[in-house]
């Protein structure tokens, strides 16, 4: 399907405020570069970059990225709660749902009636007799539960990963292309993710929510549109206020305009909150959530938090996400997503 919106765009730098690096003219366009990157990235818990390093794109497209390597882990919050223990349990025990564009609280109430919400009755999470929620407890257990074909042993579990479960040494290497480079047709976000936030942790792709109640399991997300899996750690599937304090952001800046820059999208693209600053909901968004801004410059915004679609799609070619933090980059040897 053509995408219109790709041949418009012009290179729009990696962060708000930027008007584009020629790539002919290295040098000190590239230090330039790698400084605002480390700006973008200084409350994040960098462990090695930003750099410089060559890479391929999606697309097939040779070009120049940086590479960060980060912990997912934000340094200005803890992470959770996600499942209530007990029917009993108010919204501070546990964390948020997404159904139909809204955010919904995973307390007590709500796991007691996913039967009556879903009009299912194999609905179960919880012992009648006790009131005592089913979740999952360990790694061994996150692991079979938080998995596109749930172990049918965690059937009806509420399914939390937490940190802990994880090495401590944990961490991601994003490789993202420093100008965007035209990409002939959208790619999806879950295929490759949303991006990365300026705090470090990953924007993901939507939550592959037909998978989790299929298997009658939850998978609720934290207050901050977060939960854990084993492979890429803490993420988020959802922008909520805890990312409205980007490094930079000024009282004037979050007052006009477009609102504060939450983080760099896989393809390059700037990724801004849900809402303008004034309040008011973005026009003429494209299927991926971007639009041209009055320099000419194109960005996303995230997607409302009930939408499950931080963005939905990619504009330009994509970049990658690495578990060697020294491995190169080709991302035209993606598979493609069934």
């Amino acid at each position: 399907m053509e995408f219109p919106v790709t041949r418009m765009i012009l290179p729009s730098l990696l962060l708000a405020g930027s008007a584009g690096m020629a790539s002919a003219h290295a040098g000190a366009h590239d230090d330039d570069a790698l400084a605002r990157v480390a700006a973008f990235f200084e409350t994040a818990n960098v462990v090695a970059g930003p750099e410089l390093v060559d890479c391929t794109l999606s697309g097939g497209a040779e070009t120049r990225c940086f590479r960060i390597t980060v912990t997912p882990d934000p340094q200005d919050y803890t992470p959770g709660p996600w499942c209530p223990s007990n029917i009993a349990d108010g919204a501070d025990a546990g964390g948020i749902w997404l159904e139909d564009g809204k955010v919904l609280d995973v307390d007590g109430d709500f796991i007691a009636n996913l039967a009556e919400f879903y009009g299912d009755a194999n609905w179960q999470l919880f012992d009648p007799e006790t009131g005592d929620i089913r979740y999952t407890g360990t790694l061994e257990a996150c692991e079979a539960a938080a998995r596109p074909d749930v172990d049918p042993a965690y059937h009806n579990y509420c399914v939390q990963c937490l940190p802990e479960y994880l090495p401590e040494d944990a961490s991601v290497t994003y490789v993202i292309p420093v100008e965007p480079v035209e990409s002939n047709r959208p790619m999806p976000t879950n295929q490759t993710g949303s991006g990365i936030a300026y705090n470090g942790v990953r924007l993901d792709g939507p939550a592959p929510l037909d998978a989790i109640l299929s298997a009658h399991t939850v998978a609720p997300f934290d207050d901050c549109g977060g939960h854990v899996n084993p492979h890429v750690g803490y993420h988020y599937h959802a922008v909520t206020d805890c990312l409205d304090h980007a490094p930079g952001t000024t009282a004037a800046a979050l007052g006009t305009g477009h609102g504060s820059q939450i983080g760099i999208a896989m393809d390059g693209h700037p990724i801004f909150q849900h809402l303008l600053g004034d309040g008011s909901g973005p026009e003429d968004l494209d299927a991926c959530n971007g639009h041209l801004a009055s320099d000419g410059s194109y960005h996303y915004h995230a997607g409302a938090a009930g939408s499950n679609a931080i963005l939905g799609c990619l504009v330009a070619q994509a970049g990658c996400t690495l578990e060697d933090p020294d491995g190169s980059c080709d991302a035209s040897q993606r598979r493609p997503h069934p």
